[in-house]
């Protein structure tokens, strides 16, 4: 089970003995089926549903753990409407409209289960009355929009090769003045610039990148072995090819891993680093690697450029040079229909390819 699920996993195990009975049981349910982290996000949606229900005295109950089964088929269609209108006025969530859709899913999961599914010791449904089925919960996610939302926001075509040059020249004449900042970066611009470098040639998440052992890589095919979101069974690792550029950066960065970041033999992880007041190298964390692709991206110019965006931009220029299943297939899509953005992205850029070659 790799790093991240192993996490998840925990954090569920802490979570799910303080939700009430019905949700450990359609957590235990669900467990064959779904990953860890997916689970996860189901109990964190449940726990937002009923500390709301405790908030606004929608049942009897006075701890979450002991919300009857009885409160929920109480609820009134009002009460939906009333807790829509809640997730889209919270600050914390930035609540669009695809969260508060998949919060909305996860709800009609759960009652769901409890009122088709699950039964009681006479062979009743648990659930009487399932409110949630009246909920009509509409498709946000179109890849039109999302292709929308991401125009003018990856990097196209040469930004790609100067994004890479910039980190490796650039962005230390930069932060010149800054003695910190360009102590920070000579130890680590050969990492940073691997890591970059990576994505931008093989369209992997970040998820990915952090789990990656040092084994996983094949430079002589090109090739590093992940497990791919989705993957339930995780005996198996999915092989994703890379292009040249990366295998280079790869190289550079392999060579000095263990003396720069004095890694143990015991450690695995590919990229590392050495947190304060420690001696050898860890893993590098999720928001670590998050953090600086954002610190290159603004002194590139680019402050809304993020590691998705960079996964976005190698798909967009793969999807130009090939067609739509390859990049399904490289960048670990469950459905076509996913891929379909890059199609979207690509029709606006292959009509100023066309227009550059007129003039």
């Amino acid at each position: 089970m790799n790093i991240i699920k192993i996490k998840d996993r925990q954090e569920l195990d802490k979570k799910v003995p303080s939700m009430p009975w019905y949700v450990e049981k359609f957590i235990g349910y669900k467990l064959p089926d779904l990953s860890p982290s997916s689970l996860l996000e189901y109990v964190r949606d449940y726990e937002t549903f009923f500390s709301w229900l405790l908030a606004e005295g929608l049942t009897t109950a006075s701890s979450i753990r002991e919300i009857p089964l009885v409160d929920l088929e109480r609820l009134h269609m009002d009460s939906i409407d009333n807790y829509k209108m809640f997730l889209a006025t919270r600050k914390e969530n930035a609540n669009g409209r695809t969260t508060i859709s998949r919060k909305l899913s996860s709800l009609r999961s759960l009652f769901h289960y409890l009122s088709q599914i699950a039964e009681d010791e006479e062979f009743y449904p648990l659930l009487k009355r399932n409110v949630m089925a009246k909920v009509e919960i509409k498709r946000t996610h179109k890849p039109k929009d999302t292709a929308a939302k991401l125009e003018g926001k990856l990097l196209q075509e040469v930004e790609i090769l100067e994004f890479i040059e910039y980190i490796k020249t650039g962005y230390p004449q930069d932060v010149a003045k800054n003695k910190q900042a360009l102590y920070s970066y000579e130890i680590n611009k050969i990492r940073d610039v691997c890591i970059v470098s990576l994505i931008l040639n093989s369209g992997l998440r970040v998820s990915e990148v952090v789990n990656l052992n040092v084994e996983d890589i094949d430079l002589k095919k090109k090739l590093t072995y992940v497990y791919r979101k989705g993957k339930n069974d995780d005996t198996f690792k999915t092989p994703v090819y890379f292009r040249q550029e990366a295998t280079e950066a790869l190289t550079a960065y392999l060579e000095l891993r263990s003396i720069q970041y004095k890694a143990p033999k015991r450690e695995k992880a590919l990229f590392l680093a050495v947190a304060n007041g420690k001696k050898e190298g860890e893993r590098m964390t999720k928001r670590a690697i998050q953090e600086m692709v954002i610190k290159y991206a603004k002194r590139f110019g680019k402050p809304y450029l993020s590691v998705h965006k960079l996964r976005h931009s190698f798909a967009t220029d793969y999807y130009l040079r090939n067609d739509l299943y390859k990049t399904q297939e490289q960048l670990g899509h469950a459905s076509p229909e996913t891929t379909q953005i890059y199609a979207h992205l690509t029709d606006k850029t292959m009509a100023e390819a066309i227009d550059r070659t007129a003039d």
